[in-house]
């Protein structure tokens, strides 16, 4: 944990990709004070026509961002969160900003395990937003 997915129209070069999911690792480290081992990105190519979003009573192609996180993190945080990783999406993959959704799964430390890392994520060691932990 994180998981981040990123549910796309078309394909993109593997370079492209890359870039990306060093670019929404970096921002989600940095932003949510969290240890870059954990986090894992998937972009999901799921072709032409497969993810649709309602506007103006018309279906139009769009993306999502799907981001599974530890909870406690503040509304005010999350929300800076995804403005920035729809940014590092419409920077280098060219997505519509206007058709780019971020939805959060909040989890608790014991529903995340990462045998590599020693096990369930540790839990929080401060109460401040943001927190020390390194999940």
């Amino acid at each position: 944990m994180p998981y981040l997915q990123l549910d796309v129209n078309g394909s993109y070069a593997i370079a492209d990709k890359q870039r990306l999911a060093n670019a929404l690792a970096e921002t989600y480290a940095r932003m949510m004070s969290v240890d870059m081992r954990r986090i894992s990105i998937a972009i999901r190519e799921l072709g032409e026509g497969a993810v649709w979003r309602m506007v103006d009573g018309e279906a139009v192609e769009a993306a999502v961002l799907m981001c599974d996180i530890r909870r406690g993190r503040s509304a005010e945080l999350r929300l800076a969160v995804a403005k920035t990783l729809c940014e590092d999406c419409t920077e280098i993959l060219g997505l519509r900003k206007d058709r780019l959704n971020v939805e959060f799964t909040q989890h608790s430390a014991d529903e995340m395990y990462h045998p590599t890392l020693g096990g369930y994520s540790p839990e929080w060691t401060s109460a401040e937003e943001g927190g020390t932990s390194p999940a």
